[in-house]
């Protein structure tokens, strides 16, 4: 039975992705950092639903030494992470020159550093195997960038450039690397946003509406179950928006 990790699970893209995985009968792995009690409910509910081994594992991924503990317990547990999905994520908006250096290095350490430890120690199990597959949730403003989300931007980016490049890396040894690139989807992310500004983005959205965490889980399955000739790909999942 294929095993796949999923960091911020606990509500929004995370936890619609591992509902989709459990459907189809996948273990999991699933961590956030401050949804105890959420990420909890989510695995029994979706253990008792689908029959699947659930390991919730609570941690901030911000900090390698968390995730090397994290892989350590995973390996005490005698699994070995055939899927990787780099989900975890924070936003920040604001100028740039209100920005703090702690809230700066944040954002980079959740969005960016997190993906290369997770990255770093799934690897050794997956060139073993000569298998194994890495998604990245990423933004369409690590392509074109946003105002006043200058931080998030470039996290954003050098994601896009790290799957590119690791891709590139590891496809002799059967793995495939890839990152969804996400247009506005409804999730509490996007909660900052008044019925105005909300209204006034979805009329900027050719498909008229926000995407969804189930759809973005759909295409992330889908994108797993190919064949690893699909790598190195930042797909982008905007309703037409970019």
């Amino acid at each position: 039975m294929n095993t796949v990790l999923i960091t911020g699970a606990s509500r929004g893209i995370g936890a619609a992705i591992a509902e989709v995985f459990a459907r189809h009968g996948y273990q999991l792995i699933l961590n956030c950092c401050h949804s105890e009690t959420a990420l909890k409910a989510l695995s029994d509910e979706l253990s008792d639903k689908y029959h699947v081994t659930v390991l919730p594992v609570i941690g901030d991924v911000s900090d390698p030494d968390f995730i090397a503990n994290m892989f350590a317990m995973i390996h005490q547990q005698s699994l070995s992470v055939d899927v990787l999905i780099n989900n975890a994520g924070i936003s920040h908006i604001g100028l740039l020159q209100d920005m703090t250096y702690e809230q700066w290095q944040h954002v980079i350490n959740t969005n960016l550093s997190s993906v290369f430890s997770c990255c770093k120690y799934a690897l050794p199990d997956m060139l073993h195997k000569k298998s194994g597959r890495i998604l990245n949730i990423s933004s369409v403003w690590g392509n074109v960038g946003a105002s006043c989300e200058v931080a998030y931007s470039a996290s954003k980016g050098a994601v896009n450039s790290f799957t590119k490049a690791l891709a590139k890396e590891v496809a002799p040894s059967g793995i495939s690397v890839n990152a969804i690139a996400c247009g506005t989807i409804d999730t509490s992310m996007n909660a900052c946003f008044s019925a105005e500004e909300r209204a006034d983005l979805e009329s900027e959205i050719p498909c008229g509406r926000y995407g969804t965490p189930v759809e973005t889980a759909e295409l992330a399955y889908a994108i797993v179950s190919q064949s690893p000739y699909l790598t190195g790909q930042i797909i982008t999942l905007d309703g037409g928006w970019c």
